[in-house]
């Protein structure tokens, strides 16, 4: 019974930090303030109420659209804060109250505000990955000593580096740019939290998630843009809640 209630608080938790996520995510793309104005309806900039902010539930009962001006609310709203809420659970579900727990949700949610900040505006934004990375350093750095942070600053580094010639081996091949600087500064991200090994193991891992889209969009001619980061963020996601690791992927591969 007790678990119950600690999932549905991790749930409401995540559920207002994806709100909170979103909201920072446009703001930053935008070059606004995170802090004024606050809350308002972006077509009649309404200012909105407390029970018009609450997470999922104000969206279900107002029908998708503001209160003030019948103005359709984007569906990604409630998207992001549900996939927010249900990652935190999932997260919780895979380390518990922990240090890797403190970890996880901050690398969670500094993913989603990427996501969104990639998808809508095709930017990945360099204050979320530093703050993101800062914060973790200086936790490794208080709760584990200096031999442990610099090794996670070493996979960091690496799976940068690595990157970086990926992008220049894509740009030979494809003639024009193949990724954004975005994508190469998250593998630093990627290199402190999962380790380099991994890091490696999401490209590949983003590559086969992103391929489908690829080719329906080759088959349809359709010339557009398909932002890297969003995938490169749920591969990282994926590796880092299921708690796998490098030795376990290579036995897969030998089999």
């Amino acid at each position: 019974m007790i678990e119950f209630y600690i999932y549905t608080i991790m749930f409401i938790f995540g559920s207002v930090m994806g709100s909170f996520l979103n909201v920072l995510a446009v703001r930053l793309s935008n070059n606004e303030s995170i802090l004024y104005p606050r809350s308002h309806c972006h077509n009649c900039n309404h200012r909105l109420r407390w029970y018009e902010l609450i997470p999922i539930v104000s969206y279900v009962i107002q029908k998708g659209k503001s209160r003030c001006c019948h103005t359709i609310i984007p569906i990604s709203y409630l998207v992001v804060e549900i996939v927010t809420a249900a990652l935190y659970c999932t997260a919780y579900h895979s380390f518990g109250f922990s240090y890797e727990l403190v970890i996880s949700l901050i690398f969670i949610s500094a993913l989603i505000v990427i996501i969104v900040s990639d998808i809508e505006y095709m930017i990945i934004l360099d204050e979320i990955i530093a703050v993101s990375c800062i914060l973790i350093i200086v936790l490794d750095l208080i709760f584990f000593g200096l031999d442990f942070t610099v090794d996670k600053v070493v996979a960091g580094i690496l799976a940068f580096v690595t990157m970086y010639f990926i992008k220049i081996i894509g740009d030979h091949l494809f003639k024009r740019e193949s990724m954004g600087g975005g994508d190469i500064k998250l593998m630093f991200l990627f290199g402190i939290v999962i380790g380099y090994p991994l890091s490696i193991c999401a490209i590949f891992l983003a590559t086969f998630i992103a391929f489908p889209i690829a080719i329906y969009l080759l088959l349809s001619r359709k010339d557009t843009l398909i932002p890297f980061g969003p995938f490169l963020a749920m591969a990282a996601v994926l590796i880092h809640i299921s708690k796998i690791d490098i030795s376990s992927i290579l036995n897969v591969i030998i089999k």
